[in-house]
C-alpha cells in the first residue's frame, strides 16, 4: 500500500456518497468507487483498511450530510420545525437513494436507529415548551402534535419513495402541512397561529433572499 497515498480521504467519501445518491447503495463497492475516481483501490484500502472501515466511514459521512441539509436557518423553533419537515421531503425527492439508505435502513446496520434521531426531536423538552407556548396548548398535547406530524410526515415519505403512493414534490408538502393543521386543532391549538408561523417563516425567507 503506499505510505503517502494521492487521493484524500474526503475526496473518497465524497465519491462514494455520490455514487449512492446517483444509484443506490448496493452499487457502492471498493472497486465502483475507484472507478469512478479514476483510481486503483490502493488509496481506498491505505485509507479505510477493508470494506467494513470504509462502509462504516461512509455510513457516517452520510448522515452528517443529510443533517446539514435539515438543519434551520430560523432561530423561532415553530418556524425551524417547518424548515426541517420541508428539507426532510426535499431529500426524500432529490435524493431517494439516500433517503432509503439512512431513514428506511436499505442495506446498512450502521444507519440502523437514523430516524429515531429524527424522533428524538419530540424528546426535546424546549421545543415542546416552545410548541405548547406558541399553540396556547398543554404540553402533552404539543408532544401529541410533534410526534404525530413526524410520524405522518415519515410514514407518506417512505410511501411515496417506495412508490406504494404517487406524488409529486409539491403535493407532498401540501398533504403535510395539511395533516398538521389537522393533528394542531386535534391537539387544541389556534389554526390562527398556525398561519402566522406560516407567514413569519415566508417572511424570514423573503428577508435572506434580499441580503
Amino acid at each position: 500500500m503506499p505510505s503517502n497515498p494521492k487521493i484524500p480521504k474526503d475526496m473518497i467519501l465524497k465519491t462514494a456518497l455520490e455514487l449512492l445518491i446517483e444509484s443506490g447503495y448496493g452499487n457502492v463497492t471498493i472497486k465502483a468507487v475507484a472507478k469512478k475516481l479514476n483510481s486503483s483501490t490502493q488509496p481506498i484500502s491505505w485509507h479505510f483498511g477493508n470494506m467494513e472501515g470504509f462502509r462504516k466511514a461512509l455510513a457516517e459521512y452520510a448522515i452528517s450530510y443529510a443533517n446539514k441539509k435539515l438543519k434551520p436557518s430560523s432561530k423561532n423553533a415553530v418556524s425551524a420545525f417547518s424548515e426541517i419537515g420541508n428539507a426532510y421531503v426535499d431529500i426524500a425527492f432529490d435524493m431517494p437513494y439516500l433517503f432509503k439508505y439512512l431513514y428506511l435502513n436499505e442495506g446498512s446496520d450502521y444507519c440502523a436507529g437514523t430516524f429515531e434521531m429524527i424522533l428524538s426531536a419530540i424528546n426535546n423538552q424546549d421545543l415542546v415548551a416552545e410548541i405548547s407556548n406558541f399553540f396556547c396548548i398543554p404540553n402533552d398535547k404539543a408532544l401529541d402534535y410533534l410526534t404525530n406530524t413526524i410520524v405522518y410526515s415519515h410514514g407518506l415519505l417512505t410511501a411515496i419513495v417506495s412508490g406504494t403512493i404517487k406524488a409529486n414534490r409539491q403535493t407532498a408538502k401540501e398533504k403535510v402541512h395539511n395533516a398538521c393543521c389537522a393533528f394542531l386543532l386535534q391537539a387544541g391549538g389556534d389554526i390562527k397561529k398556525a398561519q402566522e408561523a406560516e407567514n413569519f417563516l415566508k417572511r424570514a425567507k423573503n428577508a435572506d433572499k434580499k441580503v
